[in-house]
């Protein structure tokens, strides 16, 4: 398949300059000026406000002036991960890609579909004059995947409409009518540097190969995470013999699954070959408890050079029964949606910097009670462990469905006068910026879609390319369907 006769043609040629655009959550500003200049050069109004996030309006087609307004909206950051061993910027290198079988993928790095795909519709929707639709907004925000900061920013008044269609979604044929809410829980613990014994053996464990993957939509897959496994390592030694740490870099975002990590540590050096046969061991153990989610884990132990000091040993042995104890994953399924997340908590991140060990988690729940509890069992565990600082962020709240939508029931509609059969109707375990504007514009009826992406926040990502015509279709048959409304 030629990357230059992608379907729909505009849609992916305009991805394809978007994913030439440094955009990481945070340093939007290439892209913001990228979108104002795509609106300014169209001649159609373009505003963006203090924080970045922009809106292009374009008018109603002839006659369908007087239909209700709809708004159109994605986020312009993207996750960026890499694999390991890729020299890559992404504060200044584009996006490079390459196509397997009907997939769109990245080399090496995270592909931005999500959600560059969907501010690559929109701007679609703009140059597109043989679409019909009632007057019209597309709104990009910044920073969403830090946290929907941009969403959080947005004032009331920066966007018009009756109607709001997210493309932030990552299956075709589901129309997502509720998201999630989440917040992000952060530890500190002590590290107090202290002599090591001149009997003392450092090495550095490290766990990688792991399939990763969004922290939200992807935690009921049972994949591994690599924060937990080398702390499970490190306990079961701990169990034999004291640990002192020395260094520990492992896992990334908050809203990813970790993929690899290494942890630098020192034991006494006759237990030597116990350390090994225990890794060993473990390496085994894994590659049977996961052998249908995590056909590549690696485990592999390395001799390094021992350095004078490590923490301090009391620190040690708290710090890894506290991250040990943290809950991680799935913590209750929906008691009215079947095979349905209503509540997670995600390990994310472990790092040694100079003030100290910080540990980064993110809790999501479809019920603000239960985030809360579970933000609340996090802190704990942390509590428990001698952590210095524990704090729970206020997060971002969840969207509810509305019974009573008419763009869901105009939605399902279309889809089936489309394609010959049944969308499916349903929330998602994440956090979508709908759960913002159902505060900010209580009166906005919502619905999200998107085309079929796998691997989201992972050098993995991938876009099924068939997948972004049908959305495209779908787009344009609702648009025209909801011009014709009064």
């Amino acid at each position: 398949m030629d990357q230059n006769n992608l379907i729909p043609e505009s849609v992916f040629k305009i991805f394809a300059e978007i994913n030439k655009i440094p955009r990481p959550s945070g340093k939007e500003e290439k892209m913001t000026e990228y979108l104002m200049q795509f609106g300014q050069k169209l001649g159609l109004p373009t505003h963006r406000d203090q924080v970045g996030n922009v809106v292009i309006s374009k008018p109603a087609s002839k006659g369908m002036e007087q239909a209700p307004g709809v708004i159109l909206q994605s986020h312009m950051d993207m996750v960026c991960e890499k694999n390991a061993d890729l020299l890559f910027n992404f504060d200044t290198d584009a996006i490079q890609t390459h196509i397997e079988g009907d997939w769109l993928m990245a080399n090496g790095t995270t592909l931005g579909a999500d959600d560059g795909i969907g501010c690559a519709m929109q701007l679609a929707v703009l140059t597109d004059d043989t679409l019909q639709h009632g007057p019209l907004q597309c709104v990009f925000t910044v920073d969403e995947e830090r946290g929907l900061t941009g969403a959080e920013a947005l004032s009331s008044d920066f966007m018009e409409g009756d109607y709001l269609i997210n493309l932030d979604s990552e299956d075709e044929g589901q129309i997502f009518v509720s998201c999630a809410g989440g917040a992000t829980t952060l530890a500190t613990f002590p590290y107090t540097a202290q002599p090591l014994e001149a009997s003392s053996y450092a090495f550095k464990l490290s766990a990688s190969g792991l399939t990763g993957g969004h922290s939200g939509d992807d935690i009921i897959k049972k994949r591994a995470n690599a924060n937990k496994i080398l702390v499970r390592i490190l306990c079961k030694i701990q169990e034999h013999t004291p640990v002192r740490l020395i260094d520990i870099q492992s896992g990334g975002l908050h809203n990813a699954i970790p993929r690899e990590g290494y942890v630098v540590a020192a034991i006494n050096n006759s237990e030597r070959d116990y350390l090994a046969a225990t890794v060993n061991q473990f390496a085994a153990a894994l590659e049977k408890e996961y052998e249908t989610t995590e056909s590549e884990v690696k485990v592999q132990l390395e001799t390094i050079d021992c350095p004078s000091e490590a923490q301090a040993q009391e620190e040690t042995f708290k710090l890894l029964h506290s991250l040990n104890a943290v809950y991680n994953g799935v913590f209750a399924m929906s008691q009215t949606i079947d095979n349905f997340v209503e509540t997670s908590t995600n390990l994310a991140s472990i790092r040694k910097k100079d003030h100290g060990i910080d540990v980064v988690t993110s809790q999501r729940s479809s019920l603000m009670s239960q985030r809360k509890n579970i933000s609340s069992v996090v802190r704990s565990a942390f509590i428990l462990g001698g952590a210095t600082k524990v704090e729970t962020g206020d997060g971002y709240p969840g969207w509810e469905t509305n019974p009573n939508s008419k763009l869901v029931k105009l939605a399902v509609e279309t889809y089936r006068k489309l394609f010959n059969r049944e969308p499916i109707v349903l929330g998602i375990h994440a956090g979508l910026e709908c759960g913002l504007f159902s505060v900010k514009y209580p009166h906005l009826d919502m619905i999200s879609v998107g085309p079929t992406l796998r691997g989201v926040h992972s050098p993995d990502e991938k876009l099924l390319i068939p997948t972004v015509d049908e959305v495209w279709r779908h787009l344009a048959l609702l648009l025209k369907e909801l011009g014709q409304l009064k």
